[in-house]
Protein backbone atom coordinates (compact mmCIF):
# COMPACT_ATOMS: atom_id res chain seq x y z
CA UNK A 1 0.00 0.00 0.00
CA UNK A 2 1.62 3.58 -0.80
CA UNK A 3 1.62 6.39 1.33
CA UNK A 4 -0.81 8.82 -0.13
CA UNK A 5 1.32 12.25 2.43
CA UNK A 6 -0.14 14.34 4.97
CA UNK A 7 -3.65 15.06 4.91
CA UNK A 8 -4.79 16.14 8.10
CA UNK A 9 -3.28 18.21 11.21
CA UNK A 10 -5.32 18.11 14.18
CA UNK A 11 -4.58 20.32 17.52
CA UNK A 12 -7.41 19.74 20.13
CA UNK A 13 -8.34 23.06 21.87
CA UNK A 14 -10.54 23.91 25.47
CA UNK A 15 -12.53 26.29 23.19
CA UNK A 16 -13.99 25.51 19.90
CA UNK A 17 -15.29 28.98 19.04
CA UNK A 18 -11.99 31.18 20.11
CA UNK A 19 -9.78 28.41 18.38
CA UNK A 20 -11.88 28.82 14.78
CA UNK A 21 -12.03 32.68 15.33
CA UNK A 22 -7.99 32.80 15.30
CA UNK A 23 -7.07 30.21 12.86
CA UNK A 24 -9.60 32.20 10.37
CA UNK A 25 -7.73 35.03 11.19
CA UNK A 26 -4.30 33.04 11.29
CA UNK A 27 -5.29 31.74 7.40
CA UNK A 28 -7.50 34.71 6.12
CA UNK A 29 -10.43 32.58 5.56
CA UNK A 30 -13.08 30.38 7.27
CA UNK A 31 -13.64 26.64 7.66
CA UNK A 32 -15.25 24.40 5.24
CA UNK A 33 -16.66 22.60 7.34
CA UNK A 34 -18.07 23.48 10.54
CA UNK A 35 -19.46 21.68 13.68
CA UNK A 36 -19.03 21.48 17.37
CA UNK A 37 -17.40 18.08 17.29
CA UNK A 38 -14.77 19.20 14.74
CA UNK A 39 -13.90 22.10 12.60
CA UNK A 40 -11.99 21.77 9.58
CA UNK A 41 -10.11 23.93 7.27
CA UNK A 42 -8.92 23.03 4.06
CA UNK A 43 -5.28 24.84 3.73
CA UNK A 44 -3.78 24.71 0.41
CA UNK A 45 -5.50 20.80 -0.12
CA UNK A 46 -4.57 19.73 3.35
CA UNK A 47 -6.43 19.67 6.71
CA UNK A 48 -6.34 21.54 9.39
CA UNK A 49 -8.39 20.43 12.08
CA UNK A 50 -10.13 21.84 15.45
CA UNK A 51 -11.25 18.84 17.71
CA UNK A 52 -12.19 19.86 21.38
CA UNK A 53 -9.88 18.94 23.88
CA UNK A 54 -11.68 16.50 26.14
CA UNK A 55 -9.52 16.63 28.90
CA UNK A 56 -7.81 19.50 30.10
CA UNK A 57 -4.79 17.92 32.08
CA UNK A 58 -3.35 17.14 28.17
CA UNK A 59 -0.72 18.37 27.83
CA UNK A 60 0.41 19.09 23.91
CA UNK A 61 3.05 16.86 22.23
CA UNK A 62 6.58 18.03 21.90
CA UNK A 63 7.76 15.12 19.92
CA UNK A 64 5.98 15.51 16.32
CA UNK A 65 6.11 18.64 14.79
CA UNK A 66 3.74 19.54 12.04
CA UNK A 67 5.53 22.62 9.86
CA UNK A 68 3.02 24.25 7.26
CA UNK A 69 4.87 26.16 4.41
CA UNK A 70 4.77 29.93 4.12
CA UNK A 71 6.06 32.16 1.71
CA UNK A 72 8.35 33.82 4.29
CA UNK A 73 9.07 32.51 7.17
CA UNK A 74 10.55 36.24 9.53
CA UNK A 75 7.23 37.88 8.50
CA UNK A 76 4.42 34.88 9.28
CA UNK A 77 6.42 34.51 12.78
CA UNK A 78 6.28 38.34 13.19
CA UNK A 79 2.77 38.09 12.40
CA UNK A 80 1.66 35.20 13.97
CA UNK A 81 3.45 36.72 17.57
CA UNK A 82 1.26 39.96 16.88
CA UNK A 83 -1.98 37.27 16.66
CA UNK A 84 -0.96 36.01 20.14
CA UNK A 85 1.53 32.91 19.21
CA UNK A 86 4.60 32.53 21.50
CA UNK A 87 7.65 31.53 20.42
CA UNK A 88 8.90 28.31 21.21
CA UNK A 89 11.90 28.11 17.94
CA UNK A 90 13.04 31.13 16.62
CA UNK A 91 13.21 31.07 13.12
CA UNK A 92 16.28 29.22 11.69
CA UNK A 93 18.22 28.16 8.09
CA UNK A 94 18.57 24.47 8.61
CA UNK A 95 20.45 23.74 5.61
CA UNK A 96 19.73 23.91 1.76
CA UNK A 97 17.86 26.95 1.84
CA UNK A 98 15.39 25.53 4.19
CA UNK A 99 13.85 28.05 6.78
CA UNK A 100 11.82 26.55 9.85
CA UNK A 101 10.35 28.28 13.14
CA UNK A 102 8.24 26.54 15.44
CA UNK A 103 5.75 28.20 17.73
CA UNK A 104 2.65 27.57 20.00
CA UNK A 105 -0.70 28.30 19.25
CA UNK A 106 -2.96 30.10 22.10
CA UNK A 107 -3.74 26.25 23.43
CA UNK A 108 -0.63 25.98 23.92
CA UNK A 109 -0.20 23.01 20.45
CA UNK A 110 2.84 23.66 18.57
CA UNK A 111 2.24 25.22 15.28
CA UNK A 112 5.88 25.00 12.66
CA UNK A 113 6.44 27.34 9.35
CA UNK A 114 8.79 26.29 6.74
CA UNK A 115 9.89 27.72 3.59
CA UNK A 116 11.58 24.38 1.77
CA UNK A 117 12.68 26.16 -1.88
CA UNK A 118 13.03 22.03 -2.58
CA UNK A 119 8.80 21.84 -2.77
CA UNK A 120 6.74 24.40 -4.77
CA UNK A 121 4.51 27.10 -3.39
CA UNK A 122 0.86 26.39 -4.60
CA UNK A 123 0.26 28.78 -6.91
Amino acid sequence: MAWLGLRTCIYRVPNMEEAKNWYTQVLGFGPYFDEPFYIGFNVAGYELGLQPMENTVQTPNETVNIYWGVADVDAEFQRLLQLGATSFEQPTDVGGGIKTALLRDPWGNLLGIILNPHFSLPV
